[in-house]
């Protein structure tokens, strides 16, 4: 049976009651101080000097406001414990202004609110973390294109439902892997766009009544755009499902890839060593050197994609407008994927720039393999006239012959080749001695596929002189994000500054 008053006694019987500081207000309290107070300020400063310029606070009022604020202990706040005297981070910070500079600094919450100012907050802070995000993706791209350049000669098979399919290089599945990663940077880019926008000047839900300006609280703060609709402003949390969407992607992309390194790893696979700062030993087997950084990497990645699953999962069915939902308790989702996507960039970065290609091993394997029979088939069209389809019912019964009488591809010889077409045409082929030989060569089957996308040596020189130039590019751009976002916050101090020294 329920005993009202016995839970109230026990929860203190006032707000905020025991359990629900500990399992909501504290935890919310911590994630505030340590990740949203710089972005706090910033509002504040923000939101400050366009009063004054607005006329709306006096010139002695807002040098009153921003000595306050300048003397706010930051560190004090990082360090805080919470203690249930103030609902969150935002109260505490309202409470020490007041007691810096009195009724006067109550002034700074003219015309807006903690809705407003706390999705500001949140697409100031997801900004700068989507930007280090990009950075670890550019330093990756910048590291897969090198690779690739080295590696355009490195004959391997490509595989399709895990079975050997057609002679390749390792730099076409490289720039096939950096060719995603560049989708993902884009999609991140996108999302950045989408995030940087101002939210400011909605207040509560409707605007305000005092003339004052968004747009300049949108410069002072680095946003590219107004949100404009003031609901769409405190109610749409479009802006980090739209990043988690594109994070989540770039996880699953890189998870795929990490899955075939550590599948290359093997000795019987006998591709890839990894280098000695990225494996484990064995505690009991002597000989064991395990490449668990793409193991860690693997994992992590799917935990990065549990993150931004969580984030679209708290999303889902919530309202349209302003709810916690999407706010304290979904927020650090979205840090920690970006966090852990970042750190995975670093990491295959590394191990991307120290491994070691056993080229002789993929060499002697594609020579062997019948992956390259496609190209036979492809040279009796040529040679004989025939269709391609029976061209293949020619070759398909050769590569079972073969395999039955443990024949590797470059064991097959002219006379059964005709004997096969004589089965098949009724009649022996003119393929010559060479154009079989041309045609099982794993090298000659790469080297002629140079149409756009192939992995012939020069197509893949050609791309990777393009995607070279596209990396400048993106880094331009990711230079001036940064420039912009850091240099506006810093500009705020700027001119506050500016007012004490004309006073």
């Amino acid at each position: 049976m329920r005993n009202r008053e016995q839970i109230l006694e026990r929860e203190g019987g006032h707000f905020p009651g025991r359990t629900y500081t500990e399992a909501v207000l504290e935890p919310a309290f911590d994630e505030a101080k340590n990740s949203l107070l710089g972005a706090m300020m910033a509002i504040n400063k923000a939101h400050l000097i366009m009063l004054k310029e607005q006329g709306l606070v006096s010139g002695e009022e807002a040098l009153q406001i921003a000595s306050a604020i300048h003397g706010l202990d930051l560190e004090g706040l990082r360090q805080a414990e919470y203690t249930g005297q103030f609902e969150d981070l935002f109260f505490q910070v309202e409470h020490e202004l007041h007691a810096a500079a009195g009724d006067i600094a109550d002034n700074l919450h003219l015309a807006r609110s903690r809705n407003d100012m706390g999705i500001a907050i949140y697409r100031i802070v997801l900004r700068e973390k989507l930007l280090v995000t990009l950075r670890g993706a550019l330093a990756l791209k910048s590291q897969l294109l090198s690779f690739a350049e080295e590696h355009k000669g490195t004959i391997m098979i490509g595989y399709t439902h895990t079975q050997q399919a057609q002679p390749t290089t390792l730099a076409h599945y490289i720039l096939a892997m950096a060719d995603s990663l560049d989708r993902d940077i884009r999609r991140l880019q996108a999302a950045y766009a989408n995030c940087n926008r101002s939210s400011m000047g909605a207040a509560a839900l409707t605007t305000s009544g005092f003339a004052i300006s968004r747009e300049r609280v949108k410069d002072l703060l680095g946003f590219d755009e107004l949100i404009y609709n003031s609901y769409d402003a405190i109610g749409g949390a479009d802006y980090v499902g739209e990043m988690m969407t594109a994070v989540q992607l770039a996880a699953i992309n890189l998870g795929r890839s990490s899955q075939d390194f550590l599948l290359w790893c093997t000795q019987e696979f006998g591709m890839l060593r990894v280098a000695d700062p990225y494996v484990q030993i064995s505690s009991i087997m002597p000989q064991k050197r395990n490449p668990v950084s793409f193991e860690h990497m693997r994992a992590l990645l799917s935990s990065c994609v549990g993150n931004t699953q969580t984030v679209l999962t708290m999303m889902h069915n919530t309202p349209f407008g302003d709810i916690v939902d999407t706010e304290d308790d979904m927020q650090p989702y979205a840090w920690k994927a970006l966090k852990v996507l970042e750190r995975m960039y670093r990491l295959l970065s590394c191990v991307i720039g120290t491994v070691d290609v056993n080229k002789e091993v993929l060499r002697k394997r594609t020579e062997g393999s019948f992956a390259t029979v496609t190209e036979l088939a492809d040279t009796l069209v040529r040679s004989d006239r025939l269709s391609f389809r029976s061209s293949h019912h020619i070759v398909s019964r050769l590569v079972k012959r073969a395999v039955a009488d443990g024949l590797a591809a470059n064991q097959i010889t002219l006379d059964l080749v005709n004997e096969i077409a004589l089965e098949v045409i009724g009649r022996k082929l003119s393929l010559t001695e060479e154009q079989l030989r041309m045609a099982l060569d794993p090298v000659h089957f790469v080297n002629i596929r140079t149409l756009p996308g192939g992995p012939a040596p020069s197509e893949i020189q050609s791309v990777i002189t393009k995607r070279k130039g596209a990396q400048q590019t993106q880094e331009q751009w990711l230079d001036a994000a940064r420039k912009q976002a850091e240099g506006a916050l810093k500009n705020l101090d700027d001119i506050l500054a500016g007012w004490s020294g004309s006073r």
